[in-house]
């Protein structure tokens, strides 16, 4: 399929496996994807930033942490070991979690947060009373490759524990963080090329591209940025694909002052339902809450684009 460009204006297993392939859905084969068009001089920047950040991929490897205790507190104890590729999931840090107390514990993160990216938070871990275990926490490729992250300079983990039979939180741990060998030459540049959607009382919404062949059916890629104060939640409504509304996923978490990269997900059904065959006409609102009051903050207005 030829490139067009956009222009003008507890969690169950299944939901988990829907979270990940979705956080996946931006490193699919470039062919099937709608980029966003921009001015000469954005391209330009673009260019630049994307020549520096293949220098910066050619120099650096695997970036190396030193050992240290990441959480001591009401009998766990999270050691951060090293960070290890793998083939599969990419690049991953190595956990020794010991549970001292005398219950079945979960382990498990409320965020995960790589160079100011909000990055997917699916690691769960189960560790008997009295025992240890080795763990590895997978920092998906794709997202960081939907980022833009080419060296990991710096992990922020909000850690909690849960009780393994109820699920109910126990302790929600403060933020730890990890400096990485890459962080003098972290890059946090934003990945913000393509069509500003939205930008408002702190909040920005860029359209990246579409791809019409993500796993789900097609999706819109979205960069955000969260400059409002506070940590909010951004979803979407009133969504329609050339005149026709359907029922796509998007929800977005992110803490204050920190970016992501992230899905709206438009379902191969709602495209063969409408006889969809091209995206090629987009209209949507976002809705903004604060994700700790759950009060509303503000939701736009209708937000149209086309692509050609």
């Amino acid at each position: 399929m030829k490139r067009k460009t956009i222009k003008g204006i507890a969690v169950t297993a299944v939901l988990a496996v829907f979270l990940m392939m979705a956080a996946g859905s931006g490193s699919s084969d470039s062919g099937s994807q709608k980029t966003i068009a921009e001015d000469s001089d954005s391209k330009a920047v673009e260019a630049a930033s994307e020549e520096n950040k293949e220098e910066t991929a050619e120099k650096s490897g695997l970036p190396t942490i030193e050992e240290q205790v990441l959480i001591d507190q009401d009998g766990v104890k999270i050691t951060a070991m090293g960070l290890e590729e793998d083939t599969i999931f990419g690049t991953g840090l190595k956990l020794l979690i010991e549970n001292s107390t005398d219950k079945d514990l979960g382990i498990g993160c409320d965020a995960l947060i790589v160079n100011n990216y909000m990055i997917s938070d699916l690691f769960s871990a189960q560790v008997a009373a009295g025992k240890s275990s080795n763990e590895t926490m997978n920092l998906s490729a794709s997202a960081l490759k939907a980022a833009g992250i080419d060296n990991i300079g710096q992990i922020e983990i909000y850690f909690k524990s849960y009780d393994s039979s109820s699920y109910e939180t126990i302790t929600k741990f403060d933020k730890v963080v990890i400096q990485t060998s890459d962080f003098p030459n972290m890059d946090t540049s934003p990945a913000d090329e393509g069509k500003e959607l939205v930008n408002q009382d702190g909040l920005r919404i860029v359209g990246k591209y579409v791809d019409e062949d993500s796993f789900w059916g097609a999706g819109i890629l979205l960069y955000l940025e969260n400059n409002t104060g506070k940590t909010i939640s951004v979803t979407c409504s009133d969504v329609s694909i050339n005149g026709f509304m359907i029922n796509p996923i998007f929800a977005s978490t992110l803490y204050d002052g920190k970016m992501a990269v992230d899905e709206l997900t438009i379902f191969s059904s709602d495209l063969e339902e409408n006889n969809i065959t091209s995206v090629d006409e987009v209209e949507l609102k976002f809705s903004v809450m604060d994700n700790d009051t759950y009060q509303s903050l503000f939701k736009t207005d209708s937000i149209s684009f086309t692509t050609k």
